[in-house]
């Protein structure tokens, strides 16, 4: 049964997640927290590592939820789930892509309609991370926790500076800085 639900939960994830990758987590979150299957901490982890190791992030967050909850079957139907629709959608979308105007004024409407959803789950995304990593705060308790991610919060000042102040900072230059700022925040504050 646990198959079924996986599949299910992530083909809903697939289907109505439009720009992908950031844009999913609020869906993820809600699939995985909300059913029970992991917490908010182990949920930034596997963000965190999904973001940080090679292939697109669904596939990545549907292999570590989906092996998480039922080993390499988990990950397989997690897997087919997200990727399924865009699969068909894009079959779809081949087929009549030759078909379409796209300077149509309906089709530009769609594609601009689409724009600030994107961006708003991608805000809504970055904001609830941002908000359980450094300031503890718990998405459907609605409460904080009370513990400040000081290390966390400097994390994120610095590599936002960087990015504001150097506009052609590579992702993978942010990923390995964090990390190894990261590394060192966290030992200081251990022996601290």
């Amino acid at each position: 049964m646990i198959y079924l639900t996986l599949f299910y939960e992530f083909l809903k994830i697939g289907l109505f997640t439009i720009g992908g990758g950031y844009a999913m987590i609020p869906l993820i979150e809600q699939a995985t927290v909300g059913n029970g299957w992991i917490t908010s901490e182990t949920l930034l982890n596997m963000i965190a590592i999904s973001e940080s190791t090679p292939g697109p992030f669904a596939i990545n967050m549907a292999t570590f939820i989906g092996y998480n909850q039922a080993g390499v079957g988990g990950a397989i139907c997690a897997n087919i789930g997200v990727v399924l629709p865009s699969f068909l959608i894009i079959l779809i979308i081949a087929k009549i892509i030759s078909k379409v105007n796209m300077e149509s004024i309906y089709v530009k409407g769609v594609m601009q309609g689409v724009t600030p959803i994107v961006v708003g789950l991608i805000a809504v995304a970055f904001f609830n991370a941002f908000l359980k990593n450094c300031f503890g705060y718990i998405d459907y308790n609605k409460e904080l926790t009370g513990q400040i991610d000081i290390v966390g919060i400097v994390i994120v000042v610095v590599m936002g500076l960087v990015l504001a102040l150097r506009k052609k900072t590579s992702v993978i230059t942010i990923i390995l800085g964090s990390g190894l700022l990261g590394m060192l925040g966290y030992y200081i504050e251990s022996i601290v």
